[in-house]
């Protein structure tokens, strides 16, 4: 069985690297709850610490193919609401992941450099002091982006990019109204988490769940949707291939 499962990873490399390769994708982390449930587990834990390893093969993946940027969802402002331990699990290893890949050699000789979104005031000092050394130890690195969303609501994005965006027109002294008829997309984004990043290209959910969710609201409307039956801490790459084969194959027209 492996080796069909290698043959076939292999077929589906061949396939991709004719095609054009999406220079933004974004993924939902979905499964590890359903993925702990099917294999016995006693405690979340092991499998959020198995979904946070899958991390190495995921940027490993998107290093080879050239994709340009990848958002993660980790963790949802939603999922705040879950017992205090699943909370500390997850967060847990989040921390253990990126502190470690932050320090890592191959993540400077690879250039991945790490971006941190979302409500990160409502997270523990903990995790923001972990997220906030790995994004200034990478700051330099420009060959794949990777952004962690956590604490992170699609909604609230666009609350506080329309906000953020206001104040800053009203310090400059322009009036309300004013403000209002210049109003843009293009203006809201600028002002979005993911300002400065090519558009989303991909979106990838595990998990067999058909739907967003509240990720990336904004940046989605013209993006490609993959939906994988598979939970995140089984996310193989011939998945991940499959995925991107899928976006190739799709007739790209922006409305035109």
């Amino acid at each position: 069985m492996r080796l069909f499962y290698w043959l076939y990873e292999q077929r589906l490399q061949r396939q991709v690297r004719d095609g054009p390769v999406p220079d933004h994708v974004g993924i939902i982390l979905d499964g590890n709850r359903r993925f702990a449930r099917r294999r016995g587990y006693s405690e979340l834990r092991l499998a959020y610490e198995l979904g946070a390893e899958k991390l190495d093969d995921v940027l490993a993946w998107c290093i080879d193919l050239k994709v340009r940027a990848v958002t993660l969802w980790a963790f949802s402002i939603d999922n705040m609401r879950r017992p205090p331990t699943e909370v500390s699990a997850i967060l847990t290893a989040v921390e253990k992941k990126i502190a470690a890949l932050a320090e890592d050699a191959l993540t400077r000789r690879q250039g991945i450099r790490f971006k941190a979104v979302g409500r990160l005031e409502l997270l523990p000092t903990s995790t923001v002091d972990v997220l906030r050394q790995a994004v200034e130890r990478t700051t330099d690195n420009d060959a794949l982006t990777v952004t962690i969303a956590i604490a992170y609501g699609g909604r609230e994005e666009i609350i506080d990019a329309v906000r953020n965006l206001i104040r800053s027109q009203c310090r400059r002294g322009r009036d309300l109204d004013a403000i209002l008829d210049e109003l843009s997309p293009g203006a809201i984004d600028e002002w979005l988490y993911t300002a400065g990043l090519p558009d989303l290209d991909l979106i990838i959910r595990t998990s067999g769940e058909i739907r967003l969710s509240g990720f990336l609201l904004w940046q989605s409307a013209r993006s490609e949707l993959y939906f994988s039956d598979v939970n995140w801490p089984e996310f193989r790459k011939l998945d991940f291939l499959r995925a991107i084969r899928a976006f190739q194959r799709r007739r790209r027209r922006f409305g035109k």
